[in-house]
């Protein structure tokens, strides 16, 4: 009898948006792995019977996504250290029916500035928002060795709430997202590193065309990282450029935390390049 695929579930609402099951499947097929990538659209009330089902033994586990990465957390046999830093999981996997969780987007973060040659240990980082996306980039600046990390928020009862993500050994500051706000200005304009964790920029977003840090801001020298993905420029990282600054598109960040969660399924490593092309390809097709 032949075997079924193997399956990996994504998880999410809406999810049909996501290009994971693109770059994922893509992988996949590269390596010749008898396995399907699965888009899951999974209200909350479904949730906890969706990450149920992972416990089969067809089912090799999964990604969560908004909004359900905090939920998920109470259906886990064995979240990991770095869910616990993050407080929140974006992968699942499936040993034997005991549920792990743990949350690549710290490696996707990591390995996004590790490939376009950004060292982040030392370094004076802005961080544009504090969401969910947002713990993440604490914890991985903290596990990178920056030294100062300014949190840039609208509302600032959840700006000082992050701060206290961040760890005796990295320096936490908060400071007004307001760009006439001269503590603002002083703090983008000092850093080696800016990070943009909201979804000003983003196509079909409330503010597609608008940058929460215009091109005046910004200097040869800085690096500026968008963990928006669609568009792959997005305005954010057009002032950027203007100004003579590196930029990092937030398409790497995702490729790099499904290529670790990827490994931790199939203790294999994907095929990074397959996954890119794949990926833009779907981002292509939507114009």
């Amino acid at each position: 009898m032949t075997r079924a695929p193997r399956t990996i579930a994504l998880l999410g609402h809406p999810v049909a948006h996501s290009i994971s099951p693109r770059f994922q499947q893509a992988a996949l097929d590269a390596l010749g792995i008898d396995a399907r990538y699965e888009a899951w659209d999974t209200p909350p009330e479904q949730l906890a019977a969706h990450i149920e089902r992972f416990r089969s033994g067809d089912l090799l586990g999964g990604n969560v996504t908004v909004p359900h990465k905090v939920a998920a957390m109470r259906y886990i046999d064995r979240p990991d250290a770095m869910v616990e830093r993050v407080g929140a999981l974006n992968t699942i996997v499936n040993r034997d029916g005991l549920l792990h969780a743990t949350n690549t987007d710290v490696a996707g973060i990591t390995g996004a500035l590790r490939e376009a040659g950004v060292e982040a240990r030392g370094a004076d980082v802005v961080l544009i928002g504090a969401g969910g996306a947002a713990r993440a980039v604490v914890v991985a600046m903290r596990m990178a060795g920056a030294a100062r990390l300014t949190i840039a928020n609208r509302t600032a009862a959840n700006g000082h709430a992050l701060v206290e993500v961040g760890g005796p050994d990295l320096d936490m500051r908060y400071a007004p997202l307001d760009v006439q706000d001269a503590t603002f200005r002083q703090a983008v304009s000092g850093a080696r590193i800016v990070i943009q964790s909201t979804s000003v920029g983003m196509a079909h977003g409330p503010d597609e065309s608008g940058t929460p840090v215009p091109a005046e801001l910004f200097s040869p020298g800085q690096v500026a990282f968008d963990l928006v993905y669609v568009p792959e420029e997005t305005p954010f990282l057009r002032a950027a450029s203007a100004a003579g600054a590196t930029t990092v598109g937030g398409l790497m960040m995702l490729i790099h935390q499904g290529a670790e969660a990827f490994r931790l399924w199939l203790g294999a490593d994907p095929p990074i390049e397959v996954m890119v092309k794949a990926a833009r390809q779907a981002l292509a097709e939507r114009g």
